[in-house]
């Protein structure tokens, strides 16, 4: 098992006041229900989504964000599975019509996500070949 990435479980924003979110994890977490690879993971994922709860400034990233610090995958800030999740995050992006960078309220990128990708029934067309598709298709098309 990969060794944790951070001390502290909890995100930070950047110097900008805004947290760094990939924008594929807008799907993630609309249906995160605390599995995941390590109990590491699962308790940061747990805490990321009670601080977007509160609907914070988030700035839509293509590369590691504040969610990936405890992920196995992430190998000195790259991903392991870097080229299937930039195409997520680039989809994600396209299909809901934001450019990397884009600078917006979590509730405001949640909606969107919500509206253009999993409410019109889209989403298998960015991840469906995602390890965790299968918890996706047993859920409600729920939102954070």
């Amino acid at each position: 098992m990969k060794s944790e990435q951070r001390e502290d479980t909890t995100a930070s924003k950047n110097g900008k006041g805004q947290y760094q979110i990939r924008a594929h994890h807008g799907m993630c977490f609309a249906f995160f229900e605390g599995k995941g690879y390590s109990d590491s993971f699962i308790r940061h994922m747990g805490e990321m989504k009670k601080v977007l709860e509160e609907n914070p400034l988030i700035c839509l990233v293509e590369g590691t964000d504040d969610v990936c610090g405890y992920c196995p995958n992430n190998q000195g800030g790259i991903c392991h599975q870097q080229e299937k999740v930039i195409e997520y995050d680039r989809q994600v992006l396209k299909m809901c019509g934001l450019p990397s960078g884009t600078v917006l309220s979590w509730r405001d990128f949640s909606d969107r996500v919500q509206k253009k990708i999993i409410g019109a029934g889209k989403r298998t067309e960015i991840c469906g070949n995602c390890q965790w598709n299968g918890i996706c298709l047993t859920k409600n098309n729920s939102k954070l």
